[in-house]
């Protein structure tokens, strides 16, 4: 396991340092305009956007641009915003414990909502109830973040008058982005879930464990959904990793000063800094989360082993 896992990590840097060169060369080739000119104002003069480009190292050939900020992307320096003129890590840091939040409240009810009914509905296959629950799944799995985001708005918040929409002060400013993060999470592992359990259900060893004289809640509980979690923990893995780099469209639609938002913002005002740092924090908590998953699949089934 101990060499696994160093091999994964020497991987996994390997891995960032090339997400590194491939963003920062390709943001220069598909971003246009220049982060001086952002900075110093469309009126400055030629030899103060020339002195702005010095000091941010925009003068330099493109591969020194890159090696040193290699160099001090090790060392902890993200490099300073071009529009907030403060380093960038700092900044990241002011907006990712909003992130950080959303993702875990998101995922954690949208995982515990899924499997939930996931199971259920194997269970009680064929039943009204597992009628009535793929109906709604494929429903809530169906309906776009941004649509559904904006529904809940008009509802609670407009019509109603019980939510507040913009900011993040409040846990009541969290009720609904994450209640439109977790629905289509909950929907989507619920699909996944239910599957895999009715596989799992008609399987030889669930047959045996029956066979034994096993209560029923043991057989589902211990025997199937164990075997079951092996791909909802995948998905749940992939979709920690995607929120950590920040919900884009739902940080936006409901105000919250986040990673996704602070992203959005600096390919707008096209802030090559800030747009390095928050892709690099997207790549290292995607590298992290996969790395999470494949230790916590070894506890899960006893049979996964990594040579």
């Amino acid at each position: 396991m101990y060499q696994y896992l160093l091999r994964r990590t020497l991987i996994a840097i390997g891995l960032v340092f090339t997400i590194m060169a491939v963003v920062f060369i390709m943001l220069r080739v598909a971003l246009p305009g220049d982060p001086a000119v952002v900075l110093a104002g469309d009126r400055a003069s030629p030899e103060l956007i020339a002195q702005i480009r010095e000091n941010l190292g925009l003068d330099r050939p493109i591969l020194e641009q890159l090696a040193l900020f290699m160099v001090r992307a090790v060392q902890g320096d993200l490099g300073r915003s071009v529009k907030f003129g403060e380093p960038v890590f700092g900044v990241i840091l002011k907006a990712f414990p909003f992130t950080l939040l959303l993702t875990f409240l998101s995922v954690g009810i949208g995982t515990a909502i899924g499997l939930g009914v996931g199971v259920l509905t194997a269970v009680k296959h064929g039943t009204w109830i597992d009628k009535v629950s793929i109906v709604f799944v494929v429903f809530f799995y169906s309906i776009p973040t941004f649509w559904l985001g904006t529904m809940l708005i008009l509802l609670f918040a407009v019509a109603w008058r019980l939510l507040p929409v913009q900011g993040a002060e409040t846990w009541e400013h969290f009720v609904l982005p994450v209640t439109t993060l977790s629905i289509g999470e909950a929907a989507f592992i619920a699909r996944l879930t239910r599957a895999n359990m009715l596989e799992a259900l008609s399987a030889p060893y669930v047959q045996t464990a029956r066979s034994k004289g096993l209560v029923e809640r043991r057989v589902v509980f211990v025997h199937a959904l164990r075997n079951t979690l092996i791909p909802v923990i995948t998905v749940v893995g992939l979709s920690m990793g995607s929120l950590l780099g920040g919900a884009v469209i739902t940080e936006s639609i409901f105000g919250l000063p986040g990673v996704g938002r602070l992203s959005i913002q600096a390919i707008l005002d096209r802030d090559y800094p800030m747009i390095q740092g928050t892709v690099l924090l997207v790549a290292v908590a995607f590298v992290f989360v996969n790395l999470l998953v494949d230790v916590i699949y070894t506890y899960i089934d006893p049979r996964i082993r990594f040579n």
